[in-house]
């Protein structure tokens, strides 16, 4: 057993194997010099120098797993006719390959190496970005997503001036709808960040942005937070085959094209038949869940017993932004009826249900209300639909509205 990726998906795969009796060797491959780690806490306590050991370890044992770590071991290619994994320290003959390389922070053009320009996906960014912090240095994010709010929210605690610059309308633009997103603009506003929206990015330079209208922001750092994108360049043209987005194809079963492959966490694609499309999920749960289905039809292919179920889980995320914990679970598209529980304006938790056909709830963002969130989640599981009058009453438990 091969498994290409360091991160959460590879560990959780090779414990999971372990546990269904996999006896075989088991050998992960991880580009970082790291061991696994935890990669939540690197936008949030890592940056403020806080949390405890770096890195945020993930509670596998390998020593007691009998699992062989190569790490600083980059993945490079793959002979899928014989069952080789090529990496920079040599080849790696499988039996079985799992691929788990996660996603890379997407970038802007001219801006890899620039001193004083950051992203923010591994430890060692994080350590990167961490000094800047820790002087009170002023910041400029591109892009008021995910990895741009939680890190405007750690340097604002860290008391560093900080812009965020957006080319869309509004944050987490392409994420969720403007008007549910609109109420977090206040949230930049109320912690000290400048958020400046509508403006695109026309140069980044070493110490400074440039803006379309003509504006420079000058900065001691500037990070970009423009999105990521599956790790899986080394992988094109080596008969294993890719979506248009760049994952790998998975099936309902997680198993890539080619024999004796899987693919689990950010960097694989599967089919959702709750949602009746092609999920490509980059967040925790995702890398946690997915390795199950691996392992199961992994052994379940070696004793023969029953294949692994079809993998179809409801996404699940959350963030920590300006003092506010944001989950969401589902998946929402463009023709679900919207509806709110609470108000955004009342300065106290709200939550937004989607639904579908019938009422069904497709997804469910709680703002400050997790119990909305747990409840929403395990309606979506079991296929539920909504009375929209009594969901619409943040009063109302939201299993109370289950029709």
């Amino acid at each position: 057993m091969v498994i290409a990726g360091g991160g959460l998906a590879g560990a959780q795969t090779a414990a999971r194997l372990r546990e269904r009796g996999f006896a075989g060797r088991v050998t992960l491959v991880g580009a970082e010099p790291h061991p696994p780690y935890d990669r939540p806490p690197l936008s949030k306590d890592v940056l403020l120098g806080k949390g405890g050991p770096e890195p945020p370890a993930l509670d596998v044992d390998f020593a007691a797993l009998d699992v062989r770590l190569l790490l600083g071991t980059a993945a490079t290619g793959l002979r899928v006719a014989d069952r080789v994994l090529e990496t920079d320290a040599g080849p790696l003959p499988y039996d079985h390959l799992v691929l788990a390389t996660g996603a890379e922070a997407a970038t802007l053009p001219g801006t890899a190496g620039l001193p004083g320009v950051h992203v923010l996906r591994t430890l060692d960014d994080a350590r990167r970005l961490r000094p800047v912090l820790e002087a009170r240095g002023s910041l400029v994010a591109v892009g008021a997503g995910w990895i741009g709010a939680e890190a405007a929210t750690a340097a604002r605690a860290a008391g560093c001036e900080v812009t965020v610059v957006e080319a869309a309308g509004g944050p987490l633009a392409g994420v969720l709808p403007a008007e549910v997103a609109e109420p977090m603009r206040a949230w930049y506003a109320g912690a000290g960040a400048v958020l400046r929206t509508g403006e695109a990015v026309t140069a980044v330079r070493a110490g400074e942005v440039e803006l379309a209208g003509g504006a420079v922001l000058g900065a001691d750092a500037v990070l970009v937070g423009v999105g990521s994108r599956p790790a899986t360049g080394w992988l094109a043209g080596r008969g294993v085959e890719l979506a248009a987005d760049g994952s790998v194809r998975a099936d309902a079963r997680l198993r890539a094209s080619a024999p004796g492959v899987y693919a689990a966490g950010d960097c694989a694609s599967f089919p959702s038949a709750r949602y009746g499309r092609r999920l490509l999920v980059h967040h925790w749960d995702n890398a946690l869940s997915g390795p199950d289905t691996v392992a199961a039809g992994i052994t379940g292919g070696i004793t023969g017993a029953e294949d692994a179920p079809p993998y179809d889980p409801v996404p699940y995320f959350w963030s920590e932004q300006f003092g506010r914990y944001v989950q969401y679970a589902g998946y929402h598209a463009p023709g679900d009826a919207l509806l709110w529980r609470g108000d955004p304006a009342a300065g106290e938790g709200w939550s937004v249900c989607w639904l579908g056909a019938g009422g069904a709830l497709r997804a469910v963002l709680a703002v400050d209300r997790p119990r909305d969130l747990t409840q929403g989640r395990r309606l979506i599981k079991r296929g539920a639909a909504l009375d929209a009058g009594r969901a619409a009453d943040p009063a109302v438990p939201l299993k109370a509205a289950a029709r």
